[in-house]
């Protein structure tokens, strides 16, 4: 299991992934899609990565928002993993738009 994170390494890491913010022991983002089939299809896009990589966010939409929350729960809190799928999850976004 990963190492948690320090406040400080959790900054430097969110400089790579825009748009993800510290909340806790958690980083979140909420992306906001063209409407809601749109947001059914990054959803699933999103959980297939989360298989991919066998760490999985809390995932909430609301019509064509999605709200995306990572931590390591077996950690207690944000790991290196978060900010992986995190990394990935922008990549999927970056070649949609």
């Amino acid at each position: 299991m990963p190492a948690l994170l320090s406040p400080r390494e959790i900054d430097e890491h969110l400089v790579d992934v825009p748009g993800w913010e510290h909340d806790g022991r958690e980083i979140t983002r909420t992306y906001t899609l063209p409407g809601f089939p749109d947001a059914l299809v990054f959803a699933c896009a999103v959980g297939r990565l989360a298989e991919l990589a066998d760490h999985h966010p809390d995932i909430l939409i609301q019509y064509r928002d999605v709200t995306l929350t990572l931590s390591t729960h077996s950690a207690g809190g944000i790991t290196s993993l978060d900010f992986e799928l995190a990394r990935a999850i922008n990549a999927i976004v970056a070649v949609e738009t």
